[in-house]
């Protein structure tokens, strides 16, 4: 399918650490959501960037890891592919790691700035991991990263222990009520069955103004 006039210029940047046994098989029916969207009719037709300078979608079988720099051209219907792609990758994920999503306005140009208008940029920051402890490890990780360099701009590093602690405390008590919840609910059938389960109801974490969403819902 040509994109050719496609709105938005679409770019997936991120790496996700694997289980040992994930194989490329695996990993191919997990990415599908991206390759197929993108026209392709498998991963490896469909690994290449828009951009030569960019790597693609590669898979590290040593390394255990899946590395994303891969741009495409599509429409505003590309959000709807994250939804499978983080519960895919949830299942095979060693720890949690986050996924950016940047969606960049291809028609805009320099007669649009000059006259005002504003781009349709958009950018969104998902999280993907095999438990919910993970996924929201990985986004207390993010989040204090942030938040020290936003404040050693005015503090030494070493006086923000006690920032970095109240962020704990806040994830702590998301932690909490999330397992409440879970055990409050219907138990599911079968250990894969609780595994997805716990990583869905993480997937409905939003936190912070840099639109982090834990996703696989």
């Amino acid at each position: 399918m040509s994109r050719d006039d496609a709105p938005f210029e679409i770019h997936v940047h991120g790496d996700v650490k694997l289980r040992t046994d994930v194989g490329f098989d695996a990993l191919q029916d997990a990415l599908k959501p991206l390759w197929k969207y993108a026209g392709a009719r498998s991963l490896a037709d469909g690994a290449a960037s828009l951009y030569e300078d960019e790597p693609g979608i590669r898979f590290d079988p040593q390394q255990h890891l899946l590395q994303m720099c891969w741009t495409l051209q599509g429409e505003d219907d590309f959000r709807h592919q994250l939804d499978d792609l983080c519960m895919n990758l949830n299942e095979l994920s060693a720890a949690g790691s986050q996924i950016e999503v940047t969606f960049y306005d291809a028609d805009y140009d320099e007669d649009d700035e000059d006259e005002g208008r504003e781009a349709r940029d958009d950018f969104v920051l998902l999280f993907v991991g095999p438990t919910p402890e993970a996924i929201m490890q990985a986004q207390r990780d993010l989040l204090v990263e942030d938040v020290v360099a936003l404040m050693e701009r005015h503090f030494d590093g070493a006086e923000l222990g006690g920032v970095v602690s109240e962020i704990d405390k806040l994830f702590q008590g998301r932690y909490s009520a999330l397992t409440s919840s879970l055990e409050l609910g219907k138990p599911p059938r079968g250990r894969a069955a609780a595994r997805r389960a716990t990583a869905v109801a993480a997937a409905r974490v939003i936190c912070t103004d840099r639109f982090m969403t834990a996703c696989g819902a």
